[in-house]
């Protein structure tokens, strides 16, 4: 149930409570007037009950009316009575609520109404009275409590998802820079090359040295463009250049290996050739091994790590499953890391999954499709 639909019902209970408040202070006002329905009293009884329905005026209208009409009638009124009690004690209003207690029941002494609140017994409606104060004050903290955890739940939730924006910019970042400087290597290659053939060209054909020379403007051009574009693609503030790690393209048996001289006990298998696949999906490889790895020291540290990668084609198959550790009882739960990680997967066309694999273990799979075939779907 939502708060839209908790207020409603508030609404409608309330509604439904002063209706039938109001009925009983009809019928025992009719009986204490000799059965006339048609008097003063029942007009005030109606009075009041449509104050404290509608709520129309300042605060203090419908507490004085029903403090009048009990201070008058007595007993007939003392259910509207209590209810203008009660909304005063919720509201932190207690002087005014106790203040209106006091002047019903000097009424009722002085006046002495067919049914007093002094009667039946002495003291017994100040029982009733002082059970709307405390009923009211614990409702009306209970309100304020209320709304004070929505307040929190709703800023946490807005503080999460500036989080994960800010770790899905971050990874834009990384896959921006990373892709700088491995395209900026290889057109930078392209360039280096295509200038030494061009000094050569009293041994080339000229058609050939045309060709290399317009070769060598396409790709100083190419190079110039691709760090425009994966320039505007950087987010300011998000990692300074001294703090970017070097996006090198290192093996993932390396960092297996490193991982495993830590005492960390993994299980590989791998499938094709890392050259089968684009320079983005061995990047992301990298980053999701090593994702999964830091997950596993950090939740799981005595567990075993099975780590399958396939680099296709028609796809790159990433998974890493982890055993349950000496903290198996707790589930590990899914970081920011993770929200970066299926940004750089789906920008690439992938799908991740993430999550418990089951008798404790937890399971980390990935599938990017090659460029050059038709991507199906996602498949793990």
């Amino acid at each position: 149930m939502n708060r839209e639909q908790s207020r409603k019902r508030a609404v409608y209970g309330r509604w439904g409570l002063v209706v039938l408040l109001t009925l009983a202070a009809v019928q025992n006002g009719s009986s204490s007037a000799g059965g006339r329905y048609l008097s003063v009293r029942i007009a005030v009884a109606v009075a009041c009950g449509l104050l404290l329905l509608l709520r129309r005026g300042p605060w203090w209208l419908a507490p004085v009316v029903t403090t009048a009409a009990a201070g008058v009638w007595g007993w007939p009124m003392l259910p509207l009575l209590l209810l203008a009690l009660f909304d005063l004690a919720a509201q932190r209003r207690v002087r005014a609520a106790v203040i209106c207690s006091a002047v019903a029941l000097a009424g009722n002494a002085l006046l002495r109404p067919t049914v007093s609140l002094w009667s039946p017994q002495p003291y017994g409606s100040v029982l009733f009275l002082l059970l709307a104060l405390v009923g009211g004050l614990w409702m009306g903290n209970r309100r304020r409590l209320v709304q004070a955890l929505n307040s929190q739940v709703e800023h946490l939730q807005t503080e999460r998802e500036l989080r994960e924006q800010a770790a899905r910019m971050a990874e834009r970042s990384a896959i921006a820079a990373e892709m700088h400087d491995v395209l900026a290597h290889r057109l930078s290659l392209i360039a280096l090359h295509t200038g030494v053939l061009a000094t050569r060209k009293d041994t080339l054909p000229g058609p050939v040295v045309e060709r290399l020379n317009l070769l060598r403007t396409a790709s100083t051009d190419a190079l110039t463009d691709l760090r425009d574009v994966l320039g505007a693609l950087r987010t300011v503030g998000i990692r300074s250049e001294d703090e970017r790690p070097a996006p090198v393209l290192r093996d993932v048996e390396e960092m297996i290996e490193q991982a495993r001289a830590a005492g960390q006990t993994i299980d590989t298998a791998v499938g094709g050739s890392p050259e089968q696949a684009p320079a983005a999906h061995r990047l992301a490889v990298l980053r999701l091994v090593q994702e999964a790895l830091t997950n596993a020291r950090k939740h799981a540290p005595d567990a075993p790590v099975r780590v399958r990668i396939d680099y296709g084609p028609p796809a790159t198959l990433i998974e890493v499953v982890n055993s349950p550790g000496a903290d198996a009882a707790r589930a590990v739960p899914s970081g920011f890391g993770l929200v970066g990680l299926r940004e750089r997967v789906e920008a690439l066309g992938g799908h991740l999954n993430a999550g418990p694999g089951g008798a404790g273990s937890w399971r980390l799979a990935a599938r990017i499709p090659h460029p050059t075939t038709e991507q199906d779907g996602p498949r793990t």
